[in-house]
Order: structure tokens, then sequence, then C-alpha cells
């Protein structure tokens, strides 16, 4: 007797990993205002511009982002917020721009965050969904880490209807992404060609000033300081381009949930 067979986790793994058509629906998921910018931004530039819906879901407040000891935490919050929806504009990003209240630094890996990326993915049912990955090693920042593996965990359990089993008595169904992609990855297997979209990933990262001195050498002081951090960016992009016979490029590893 002859039966067809079913999809498991052994035939899920012989889909070629390098085929991603550019997606209808994106979600981005980072810990900070500014992850998704330096992980993704020339990518999701790109897709928007090819009529791609980016939403963008950002976790924590961000009120450690600063070097400033006399800095208001409060106040920081605002602004960061504020440069998000700045750099979601530059970006193109249409979709929806959700502010999370988890405190800057103090990310875990916990039911709480999981269920609120479950219940997002099944509310958005995003084509891709993009963050760090939690495999990279010595990655500092626990926030990074801590992102990672909750989008990880946060897809399985959207993808399945006996997580979280009361989000689909509230009008959502269970969802499962065609793919992950995660940036700054241990090991990439994926890489887009960012050379039309460069320059509106500098512009969306020059969004965010209030990180000009944390992560940006201070790119927004003077002309000639944004020129050596959009260089310093370009020779990142080139090393990732060079992986893959491009002239810039992002890499990610690519997980199909």
């Amino acid at each position: 007797m002859t039966t067809k067979p079913s999809t498991n986790l052994f035939s899920e793994a012989r889909r070629d990993p390098i085929d991603l058509p550019i997606p209808e629906r994106v979600l981005t998921i980072g810990a900070h205002p500014d992850d998704a910018e330096f992980g993704a931004g020339g990518t999701l530039a790109k897709w928007a511009e090819a009529g791609c819906e980016i939403s963008m879901l950002i976790v924590t407040d961000g009120s450690k982002g600063t070097w400033d000891e006399d800095q208001d935490p409060g106040e920081l919050i605002a602004a960061r917020r504020a440069e998000q929806r700045n750099a979601a504009e530059a970006l193109g990003a249409t979709g929806e721009l959700v502010f999370g209240d988890f405190v800057d630094g103090e990310l875990e890996n916990s039911q709480e965050l999981q269920r609120m990326i479950s219940e997002w993915v099944r509310r958005l049912k995003p084509d891709v969904v993009l963050t760090f990955d939690p495999w990279k090693k010595y990655m500092m920042h626990p926030d990074h880490r801590a992102i990672g593996w909750g989008v990880i965990d946060g897809v399985v359990a959207a993808r399945d209807h006996l997580f979280f089993p009361d989000q689909l008595t509230d009008g959502l169904t269970k969802h499962r992404p065609q793919a992950i992609l995660l940036f700054a990855p241990e090991e990439a297997d994926h890489h887009e060609d960012i050379s039309s979209s460069f320059e509106t990933k500098i512009d969306a990262l020059m969004c965010h000033s209030s990180q000009g001195k944390t992560t940006m050498g201070d790119a927004h002081d003077s002309g000639e300081a944004r020129e050596l951090f959009a260089a310093r960016i370009r020779e990142w992009s080139e090393r990732m381009g060079e992986l893959a016979g491009l002239e810039l490029a992002e890499s990610f590893k690519l997980l199909r949930p």
C-alpha cells in the first residue's frame, strides 16, 4: 500500500536554505531601537521598495542606551521611540510599529516574552521573521541573546495550536512563517544584495541620534564623522558581499520553522 509521506523534520531539512523570494509581509524583532537597522536595514529597505509590508517590534524600552550620566531615562525612552518612528519611515516600513515595555538590559527568554512574540506573529502573519542569531559566539549584550532565543521559541509557539491556546480564542489563528532570518549570524547561509539600498540603511541608522556616541562613533557631530561611520558600515557590507559574490550584502542564517 502506498501512502503519502507526511511533512516532518526530515523532509523540512532537505529544503534549499538559499531560495527566498521577496516576501509580502515581514516582521523584524529587536531588543532595542536600531537593532534591525544595523542587522538588516538594507534588506528591509530593498524589500519595502519592492512592495513588502514591513512591521517592526522593539521589545525593550531602550532606557539604558546612553553614556550620559545626567540623561533622564524617561526622556531617553521617548527620544528613542521617536527616533525609531523616523527610522521606520526612512526604511519605507508601512506595517505595524510596536514598542514593548520590557526593561532595557534586563530581558530574559521568559514565557512572557515568548507569549508576546507568539501573539504578534499570529496577529501580523509575516512570511519572514528577522532577529539576532542566539547561537552567535561571544555575543556580549544579554538582550541580544535573549531576544534571539525568545523569537525562536515564540515562532515555534505561534505555529502550533497547543501553545498559548488562549490567544486562539481571541480571534487569532496559528501561523507558521516561511522563514526566520538571523542577522549577525554565527554561520551565514543566506545573503541579500543591498547595493541599491545601502544609503537608505545609513539614513535610517542616522535617525538614531541618541546613539551617536555609544554605537556610531559620534557620526552626528560632523559630516566627516558621518562619512567615517558610513565607510565602516560599507566595509562590513563589502566583507559580507564577498561571501556571495556581491558588491554589498547583509548576511543571515536562514531557518525554516
